[in-house]
């Protein structure tokens, strides 16, 4: 850190040029490899990283603009890419020259990801890809897309699944915005009419697809719901303020309440902490769903007691108009914008019915659920 702010003073130099300098002496993510942006260390060392390059001036990369990015396709890239696609893709993405989306819910597979329709057929060294996307935050703002698509529907829908990048600018690719309760276009419906995807840009084995998608399912939950966060951060920072600025509202059942929620948040964030300690031991685990299970939840919870606390005042929604984002801001805007915002987390990097199964599943370790379509054939399935 010290050579790299000796030669790139924060005050004179360029922000992009630092932060491709600070990837180039490995201090993007300690963790991964030397040359790879980083230096082979434990997670830990991060945010040594980080709060002395903060306290120096230093830039940031956006990460509310690029976190599908460096929360789902960088760990995958780095599992599963080659050499060449690891170093084409993690540079440009880290310092967000690249922002990047994510290719996996349809229309008809949203929860049951598995059962996913979009086709991709073999043509000499490329794919054709032809199918619809849905729900895809910053498809209108992303360079590349990380996009699973089925290569085989005469083996079960879990077997027939492959993993590609796609570049978002080639010829098929259509992108129409979806408005939200909160009047923003964050998410957005992908359109594939035969897009060429070279093969050289597969992640992972053809049919292998969902192995890898569930590194990338994993680190999503675990980077909506599992970030290193002060005491009182987050929403539950926003409703103790908004409690704080009013005491004229102030009731004993809401105070009850709100104290109940904050015991929850902290209680949230120490479990949260443990999961990232586990983090630097491996890779991310079930565990990480119940992180996003509980973020969702409190969340909506702690946004729909601030409501209730400020009364109609909170009902005075500021701007309507239609808009589409430059990143994703969950927590931003007034207390309405936050409400309607927060029924979107139950539902957005898995759903918190799905959650459910997989913390009782796999972490609780109990029965799992009857599946008679385990062993069909996809295309015998009921479409």
């Amino acid at each position: 850190m010290r050579d790299l702010l000796a030669t790139h003073d924060p005050a004179t130099t360029e922000r992009v040029e630092f932060l491709r300098a600070r990837f180039d002496a490995g201090l993007a993510w300690v963790h991964f490899p030397v040359g790879l942006g980083g230096l082979g260390l434990p997670r830990v060392s991060q945010e040594v990283v980080d709060a002395e390059l903060a306290a120096a001036g230093a830039p940031d990369n956006n990460p509310r603009r690029i976190g599908i990015g460096l929360g789902m396709a960088a760990p995958t890239i780095l599992r599963y890419g080659t050499s060449e696609q690891q170093a084409r893709f993690l540079r440009p993405l880290w310092t967000g020259e690249e922002v990047w989306c994510q290719l996996f819910s349809e229309p008809g597979a949203g929860s049951d990801l598995a059962a996913l329709g979009t086709r991709a057929v073999r043509d000499g060294d490329d794919w054709v890809v032809t199918g619809q996307k849905v729900w895809t935050s910053m498809a209108h703002e992303a360079r590349w897309a990380i996009l699973v698509a089925r290569t085989d529907p005469d083996v079960p829908k879990h077997q027939g699944i492959t993993y590609f990048v796609l570049d978002m600018t080639a010829p098929g690719v259509q992108v129409r915005p979806l408005r939200q309760l909160t009047g923003e276009a964050e998410f957005n419906e992908v359109f594939l009419d035969g897009v060429r995807v070279p093969d050289s840009q597969r992640l992972g084995a053809v049919g292998e697809g969902w192995r890898v998608a569930q590194t990338t399912l994993m680190n999503e939950r675990v980077s909506i719901g599992g970030m290193a966060e002060p005491r009182e951060a987050g929403i539950i920072g926003l409703a103790a303020r908004t409690w704080r600025e009013h005491p004229e509202l102030r009731t004993p059942g809401l105070h009850e309440r709100l104290l109940r929620l904050w015991v929850d948040a902290e209680a949230a964030r120490l479990t949260k902490e443990w999961l990232r300690q586990r983090l630097a031991a491996g890779q991310p685990g079930p565990e990480g769903s119940a992180a996003k299970f509980a973020f969702a939840r409190l969340n909506q919870q702690i946004s729909g007691f601030e409501l209730d606390l400020l009364g109609e005042q909170a009902l005075r929604y500021p701007d309507w108009t239609m808009r589409r984002p430059t990143q994703v801001d969950m927590l931003g805007g007034s207390p309405g914008f936050r409400y309607l915002r927060a029924k979107g987390n139950s539902i957005e990097g898995g759903t918190s019915e799905i959650l459910r199964n997989i913390i009782a599943e796999r972490v609780l370790g109990l029965p799992t659920e009857p599946r008679i379509d385990k062993d069909v054939p996809w295309k015998d399935l009921p479409k």
